[in-house]
């Protein structure tokens, strides 16, 4: 609504009786073929996200001998992409909210198809630095906008297991990239790999760009931008299409309800009504990267070496990691919907508490082999079904319309702030003698404890509830 305009009108929509919010059409009633083309738009950007994570694996050491590049510098091509995220998610936020998420993602295909050109066709270090920079711009925005997208179109009964396709995407990229990487460079010799392969690794991305892009031909707007924006007819048409004119009714019925409780600005975030879910938006990301996931997604080599159980090469390694965190992200599509956001994060933390806690207590008493092994596989397991995916599912439930948007992208920008403080401090903490890897773990194992105590304490649960209810319940 704009400021300058009476809210009579609205107030008048809310007193209005409706529907509950909570009840719906039988699931019956949806249309499942145009909502998995649309989750589909989640899933290829989770896969690039995955996909652009992981590639650098990969290629790195070929980029280390092709550049001659030193320490200092490979650990620049490792984080280049990092960089970008976090303008990435930050003004992906303030776009989605004023041109409309579905431009927004047309341009993270755009970033992500340019990327993987300029990335296959470097001259210097510098052009290789600028491309993937450019990478993590659509990293940070897409990761930012999927969740958003998903969360305002999906129906509220199916909106957890749809919006952890995602997370499926990502573990999806993360793991089949490890294969790619490995049948490119089966293609030709330490010499070619050097000079060429790895920019066949890096310049694959432009297929699944490609695919996000012809996707987005076909997919809509979300329905409450669109109403936000005033273009109702078209949301309506939308919301029909997915679930038929009662359906459609009640939802912008609904927006409208709330919409007149707004004005979307950034500082509006920051109101005393939207205090708690912005508290929450933030610890659960930062929990989710200090629970030290990515220590052990970027630096398994070098744990499982350690762990002495004859995984010292860095493809079987990963590999293992990958599998696991991909099939545990079906027990989340499965059980997030029924047990509930809440219920499967208590869970989840639990198991991670404890298998982070025997990993350091098995590295300080100096225990390898398989039951070292397992504990490392139990805490990517928890991680995958609970905090993995239910963190980027609940912040773009629990903001309103009009700024949901600009919320995102603080979550997304926490996430890859703590995550860069993460991937750079392990190896700091696990080489220092005074710390070590006990002391490490430990640390990740108080993280998750502390965000086990969070959620019990605050966190309220939001299956099945339509959006706009969960905003009026804060």
């Amino acid at each position: 609504m704009r400021r300058n305009e009476p809210r009579q009108a609205v107030r008048s929509v809310i007193i209005q009786p409706s529907v509950n919010p909570n009840s719906g059409p039988p699931a019956s009633s949806f249309n499942y073929r145009y909502l998995a083309l649309i989750t589909l738009v989640a899933g290829v950007g989770g896969f690039l996200f995955g996909y652009d994570t992981a590639v650098i694996n990969g290629a790195n050491q070929y980029l280390k001998a092709h550049f001659k590049l030193d320490s200092l510098q490979e650990g620049m091509a490792g984080a280049s992409a990092i960089f970008g995220c976090i303008p990435g998610a930050m003004f992906a936020g303030f776009l989605s909210d004023r041109l409309g998420r579905r431009k927004v993602l047309f341009l993270c295909a755009v970033l992500y198809a340019v990327s993987g050109v300029l990335s296959a066709l470097p001259r210097t270090f510098t052009e290789f630095l600028a491309a993937r920079f450019i990478s993590g711009l659509g990293i940070g925005a897409s990761s930012m906008i999927c969740p958003v997208y998903i969360a305002e179109l999906a129906p509220a009964a199916q909106r957890g297991r749809l919006g952890s396709l995602f997370q499926l995407g990502i573990v999806s990229g993360i793991f089949l990239t490890l294969f790619l990487n490995a049948l490119i460079q089966g293609l030709g010799d330490e010499a070619w790999n050097t000079a060429r392969g790895w920019r066949w690794m890096l310049g694959a991305e432009v297929a699944p760009a490609a695919l996000l892009l012809g996707v987005l031909f076909f997919v809509p707007e979300s329905p409450r931008w669109l109403v936000q924006a005033r273009r109702e007819p078209e949301a309506r048409a939308i919301l029909e299409k997915v679930g038929g004119a009662t359906h459609a009714e009640r939802e912008i019925t609904a927006v409208r309800g709330v919409l007149g409780q707004e004005e979307g600005r950034f500082a509006e975030l920051f109101h005393a009504r939207f205090r708690k879910p912005l508290i929450i938006a933030v610890l659960l990301m930062a929990f989710s990267q200090f629970s030290g996931i990515n220590a052990i997604m970027y630096y398994s080599t070098k744990i499982f070496t350690t762990a002495g159980v004859g995984v010292k090469d860095s493809f079987t390694s990963s590999a293992v990691v990958g599998l696991v965190n991909l099939l545990f992200t079906f027990v989340a599509i499965a059980f997030v919907d029924r047990a509930g956001r809440r219920r499967l994060l208590l869970i989840g933390l639990t198991m991670q508490v404890l298998a982070l806690a025997a990993v350091g207590a098995m590295f300080h008493a100096g225990v390898g082999g398989v039951a070292l092994l397992v504990a490392i596989l139990g805490f990517i397991a928890a991680f995958a079904m609970a905090l993995g995916p239910i963190p980027w599912i609940l912040c773009s439930e629990i903001f309103p319309t009009q700024i949901r948007g600009r919320a995102m992208s603080v979550a997304t920008f926490t996430i890859w702030t703590c995550c860069y403080i993460v991937a750079q401090t392990f190896p700091l903490l696990n080489d220092n003698p005074a710390i070590g890897p006990a002391l490490t773990f430990g640390i990740y194992a108080a993280c998750s404890l502390a965000a086990l105590a969070f959620v019990a304490a605050m966190l309220p649960e939001t299956k099945g509830r339509s959006l706009e209810d969960i905003e009026r319940s804060w």
